[in-house]
């Protein structure tokens, strides 16, 4: 199973699974994982995960935090 990060507006976000069947997890400062308190939708494609994460968490921008980028 692949994992796909990202880093939307300071937040560190992963992702597994496939369309359907979507996991996400929040990093700690420590390293340690927690499940994210959101759900992605089925229909949401891979190539859509930024985006949709940023939409999703677009009040959390700042001027010093204001992008989403996927890391790996």
């Amino acid at each position: 199973m692949t994992e796909r990060r990202f880093n939307i507006f300071g937040r560190h976000i992963a992702v597994t699974g496939a369309p359907g069947a979507w996991r996400a997890y929040y990093f700690g400062a420590e390293g340690k994982r927690r499940e994210a308190d959101f759900i992605i939708p089925g229909d949401v494609a891979e190539a859509d995960l930024c985006e949709y994460l940023s939409d999703l968490f677009h009040e959390d921008a700042t001027p010093r935090n204001n992008t989403a980028v996927q890391l790996c």
